[in-house]
């Protein structure tokens, strides 16, 4: 071969002196779009932006895809919200059903799916108005259920008071995250603290508000998470043992 040396140890000296180029790295592959990936995308997408956020094309241009890539895994954003509830609930961790401890396990499970919603602004809505179908969403009602019929509470009883203690820890969290919102707004002056409360209750005319100037104090007390502790107790206070929903009805 022209301009090559023809004594193959000079060709090898000369190779090591001018080592041929290394091959172009190859560029790396994409990660394939998953239901995982998916309801993670859609997490950060609430984490950082609120639920008001959440599109499909915001989720695939948090993947650095196209959104026509998500449809490969779900069929709308409905689908995404489900997923969002069955993650949020796969973290929930249900007790053994004790029938002389079933208040406190309740609240206990509803404190949890309080405490989750809380971590990401708004995302109780996801919640709101749907039926569940995710795997993870179903386990945690079946085991609210257990702790409700194995208390003594007649099952169609036990059934409608699920739906409103999850109606009320939804909306619960979804207020908190309303007003979080709106407390980072300073154009929002309508949110007020305790104390300016409690000023513009004593300012009212007493003639017309007797009961607010006088129980001021008691209709401003309490944290959120006193008040909701309350309305839990409220609601399981009124499921009799063993009683059926015609009992509880007025």
């Amino acid at each position: 071969m022209i301009g090559m040396p023809s004594d193959p140890r000079q060709r090898r000296a000369a190779r090591h002196a001018q080592p041929a180029e290394a091959p172009a790295a190859s560029p790396p592959r994409k990660k394939p779009i998953t239901v995982d990936r998916i309801t993670d995308a859609a997490l950060q997408v609430v984490a950082t932006e609120g639920y008001d956020a959440l599109t499909i094309r915001r989720v695939a241009a948090v993947l650095g895809a196209g959104p026509s890539s998500l449809y490969a895994h779900i069929v709308n954003k409905d689908d995404i919200d489900d997923l969002l509830v069955g993650r949020l609930y796969s973290e929930i961790v249900l007790p053994a059903p004790d029938p002389a401890g079933w208040r406190r396990q309740i609240r206990d499970v509803y404190t949890q799916i309080r405490d989750q919603y809380l971590k990401y602004p708004g995302i109780s809505r996801a919640a709101l108005g749907t039926v569940p179908t995710n795997l993870h969403t179903l386990k945690v009602r079946e085991g609210l259920l257990a702790i409700l019929l194995d208390g003594g509470i007649e099952p169609q009883t036990a059934a409608w008071a699920l739906d409103a203690l999850s109606l009320y820890v939804s909306a619960y969290a979804l207020e908190q995250s309303l007003v979080q919102q709106r407390r980072k707004n300073q154009d929002q002056e309508w949110v007020v603290s305790r104390e300016d409360l409690l000023h513009r209750f004593a300012a009212l005319p007493a003639d017309e508000f007797p009961r607010t100037r006088r129980h001021a104090a008691e209709l401003t007390s309490g944290t959120g998470h006193d008040r909701f502790d309350f309305t839990l107790g409220l609601i399981m206070d009124n499921l009799d043992r063993g009683s059926s929903i015609e009992a509880v009805r007025p």
